[in-house]
């Protein structure tokens, strides 16, 4: 069996968090510095592998803060300037549209329930789960929420590299030490509006805010445990884990460099999160075509994560689980 060798029988698989293509980069003027530094967006290649490999719904996230950022010297990302004016809302509508041009020109479902997700596993296609990956688009009007979530938006991260006036992040020296009342509103709208709040890149303290002012369980999208010798702010400790799953909530296991040097060091690392935390609450966060050192590259590898785990000690329903099942799950509870 090779890697895009599906098991015969498995449930829908849910890619919670990727950028499948460089998606971010879909719309760009071909003569934009951003092409010549990343290259051209590769996202119609990247759904044919995505339909081979049999993967039910992929996370196409646009990047709210992506015009200011810049490479630090440890090879992360920071905000290197301020956005100007309208610019950051401009640049997510110029994503968003180029995303819903996708589904469009593909005749894909863009994920608004639980029940998009099985259909597509159902009649073997892939619909597209669009996500932002920080809330800087906001800025101060909350109807652009409302916007996005009629364009097909089912989940928003508070936070990503550029401090915002929402809370603080892991990667930044802390300015409001955790969720301000701006990002309090952001997350009760985005509980009526049926959204997945994603809280990956946030800080423990804005996490447990988060937790306290959201009616709906919450998902950390893409990290993983600190410890076993590995030290990053982006990585996170047992207690804010358990404290995301004990509201219900799923944890993205993340194939980065900074947790995984080997892939099976990354299965490894999902292991633990499952001990840690429970089967129920585990997921994959691929962070596909935007990672740091990345130990899945491709999601062919989907079928070996499902082989492997079973080969590490879980059934393969729980394999599934962590693939896919809990996705569908915590979709259905918060959008429907």
């Amino acid at each position: 069996m090779t890697d895009l060798d599906a098991p015969a029988v498995h449930g829908p698989w849910v890619d919670v968090h990727a950028h499948p293509g460089r998606c971010f980069l879909a719309g760009l003027d071909p003569a934009d510095r951003l092409i010549g530094v990343l290259g051209a967006d590769t996202c119609e290649e990247s759904l044919a592998e995505i339909d081979q490999a049999g993967v039910a719904a992929v996370s196409f996230a646009t990047v709210s803060d992506l015009l200011v950022l810049g490479p630090t010297e440890q090879g992360g990302l920071e905000a290197v300037r301020p956005f100007a004016d309208d610019e950051a809302y401009a640049d997510h509508r110029r994503q968003l549209a180029a995303l819903v041009d996708l589904a469009d020109r593909h005749g894909l479902t863009i994920v608004r329930s639980a029940g998009d997700v099985v259909d597509a596993h159902s009649t073997g296609t892939t619909a597209l789960f669009v996500t932002c990956e920080g809330a800087d688009f906001v800025e101060d009007d909350l109807g652009r929420l409302e916007e996005a979530q009629r364009a097909g938006v089912r989940s928003v991260t508070l936070v990503h590299y550029r401090p915002n006036a929402y809370g603080d992040l892991q990667t930044a020296a802390a300015v409001h030490g955790g969720l301000t009342e701006m990002g309090r509103a952001i997350v009760r709208e985005m509980n009526r509006l049926g959204m997945v709040i994603d809280v990956a890149h946030a800080t423990y303290e804005t996490t447990l805010d988060v937790l306290d002012e959201s009616n709906d369980p919450i998902m950390i999208s893409h990290t993983h445990l600190s410890g076993v010798g590995r030290d990053n702010p982006r990585l996170i400790s047992t207690e804010h884990a358990r404290a995301v799953a004990a509201r219900g909530g799923l944890v993205g296991a993340w194939p980065a460099g900074v947790s995984s040097a080997t892939f099976d060091d990354f299965i490894n690392e999902i292991v633990r999160l499952v001990d840690a935390i429970g089967v129920d609450h585990v997921g994959i966060g691929t962070d596909m075509d935007a990672n740091f050192r990345p130990v899945v590259t491709g999601y062919g590898q989907f079928a070996a994560i499902a082989r492997s785990l079973v080969e590490r000690g879980l059934t393969p329903a729980e394999a599934d689980r962590v693939l896919g099942a809990n996705a569908v799950e915590l979709i259905r509870t918060v959008c429907g």
